[in-house]
């Protein structure tokens, strides 16, 4: 008595082990080129890829090297980057500040605690110049919308 109508075949060469054989062959090669990818696109030399972030460190750096006696006036580097950021929105649009800020943040997570002041600065600075609707056409999920609330309060 026969239960199934599809010949059975001991080989095994159906399509489900051509799909697995497919498979354990691609899958290694996609992960160790997008491992290589990922290796290739972190930034080794220790400089910092982004211009504000250059002008932060040579901010900091300079400051560091003035002494201790004046270790007063020395200016936290996320100070230093929310004033080169807004001097940057005078020339730039709200976007492409927003990408220097999200690229400073990711290059030096120790910023990442700052930036959603430094995002709510530049909203506030985006509504001074452009007024609240086209500034919040700019907003963007950078630092949790702090951009979009920092239109919102000089809005309000």
């Amino acid at each position: 008595m026969k239960h199934s109508t599809t010949p059975q075949t001991r080989s095994g060469r159906g399509p489900a082990r051509r799909v697995g054989r497919t498979l354990a062959f691609v899958l290694p090669v996609v992960l160790v080129f997008s491992g290589t990818l990922a290796v290739a696109h972190v930034n080794w030399s220790g400089s910092p890829s982004s211009p504000v972030l250059a002008a932060a460190d040579t901010a900091v750096s300079g400051a560091s090297s003035a002494g201790a006696s004046s270790r007063g006036a020395a200016r936290a580097p996320h100070e230093v980057l929310r004033d080169t950021l807004l001097v940057e929105l005078r020339r730039e649009n709200p976007g492409v500040v927003l990408t220097h800020l999200q690229q400073a943040v990711n290059d030096r997570p120790s910023l990442a605690r700052h930036c959603t002041s430094i995002a709510r600065a530049l909203g506030r600075e985006a509504v001074r110049m452009y007024g609240s609707t086209k500034a919040q056409s700019f907003a963007r999920p950078v630092c949790d919308t702090s951009f979009a609330s920092g239109v919102l309060a000089a809005h309000g």
